[in-house]
């Protein structure tokens, strides 16, 4: 899996015990195009440290373009902000 740390526009939901579930997120293209990849399955959910801030990650996979990706997603929670994390 390549490294790309892209910030990415996400639709998620929160349940009661605050834990953040992705729905589906906009990815930019190098065209600057928007492409939304609904997110089919999470298999993993880890938590680490990096650099003293908590982050969540997901391994998700999902049909983009016809293709079966699998990818992670990270959550940073003190900015509560996405990124595609590799793929």
């Amino acid at each position: 899996m390549k490294v790309y740390m892209k910030p990415v526009k996400m639709l998620s939901y929160t349940q009661e015990n605050g834990i953040q579930i992705p729905l589906r997120f906009q990815l930019k293209t190098r065209d600057d195009e928007l492409i939304t990849v609904k997110i089919d399955r999470i298999t993993e959910k880890n938590q680490e440290k990096l650099a003293g801030n908590k982050m969540y990650i997901y391994k998700c996979q999902s049909v983009i373009n016809g293709v079966e990706r699998i990818y992670e997603l990270k959550l940073e929670a003190s900015t509560m902000k996405w990124y595609l994390y590799k793929m």
